[in-house]
C-alpha cells in the first residue's frame, strides 16, 4: 500500500500532479476540503457539526476532520493507498494521521512529496489562473501573497516531522508538467 502525504503551495500544480500520480499508482485522493463539501453538502452529522463553527467565523477543531477522515478511510475502495491533501497540517494532525492510516488501514505513510516552486512564480500563476478561475483569492496579489506566507507557517513543523522519519522529499515544481510527474514518480518507485 502507498499512501503520500503530497505538500505545495497553493499554484505549485499539487492538483495536476496529484492526478498523475492517482492515474500511475492506482491510487485515491483524500482531500479535506472535498470532505467538508461534499458532508456539509448532504447534510450528515459530521457536515452539521463542521458548518455550526463554519458559520460562527471559528475553526473546525481537529477532531471533526479526523472524524471525516476515518470516515472516508473506511469505504471501500479498489485502489493501492492513498494521497492526503491539505491534511495534515500541524503536528496534531501527523501525529492523528499516524494513528488513523496504522489503526484503519494497517499501513503507515509511505513518503511526503512536496512539489517547491519560488514565490514569484506562484504569484505569477495564480494570477494567471485567477483571469480565468473566477476565483477571487487568485486575482489579488496581497490576498495571494498571505496564502503563500500561511501555507509556509502552516506546514514547516510537518514538514520537519516527515524531515525527522526520512520520508519527507522535496521535488522541483518548475518546468514541463509530464517532467515533474517523472520526478514524483521515481521518488514512489523507491519506496515500493
Amino acid at each position: 500500500m502507498i499512501n503520500i502525504v503530497l505538500f505545495g503551495p497553493p499554484g505549485s500544480g499539487k492538483g495536476t500532479q496529484a492526478q498523475h500520480l492517482i492515474e500511475k499508482f492506482n491510487l485515491k485522493q483524500i482531500s479535506t476540503g472535498d470532505l467538508f463539501r461534499y458532508n456539509m453538502k448532504n447534510d450528515t452529522d459530521l457536515g452539521k457539526l463542521a458548518k455550526s463553527y463554519i458559520d460562527k467565523g471559528e475553526l473546525v477543531p481537529d477532531q471533526v476532520t479526523i472524524d471525516m477522515l476515518i470516515d472516508e478511510l473506511r469505504k471501500p475502495t479498489e485502489t493501492n493507498g492513498f494521497i492526503f491533501d491539505g491534511f495534515p497540517r500541524t503536528a496534531i494532525q501527523t501525529e492523528a494521521l499516524e494513528t488513523i492510516v496504522k489503526d484503519e488501514l494497517g499501513a503507515e505513510i509511505s513518503i511526503c512529496l512536496s512539489l517547491i516552486v519560488e514565490d514569484e512564480v506562484l504569484v505569477e500563476r495564480l494570477l494567471k489562473r485567477g483571469e480565468t478561475s473566477g476565483r477571487t483569492d487568485d486575482s489579488n496579489e496581497e490576498i495571494i501573497r498571505n496564502r503563500i506566507k500561511e501555507y509556509y507557517t502552516k506546514t514547516a513543523e510537518v514538514a520537519e516531522l516527515y524531515k525527522n522519519q526520512g520520508k519527507y522529499v522535496e521535488v522541483n515544481g518548475i518546468g514541463n508538467i509530464s517532467e515533474i510527474s517523472e520526478k514524483l514518480f521515481a521518488e514512489v518507485e523507491k519506496i515500493k
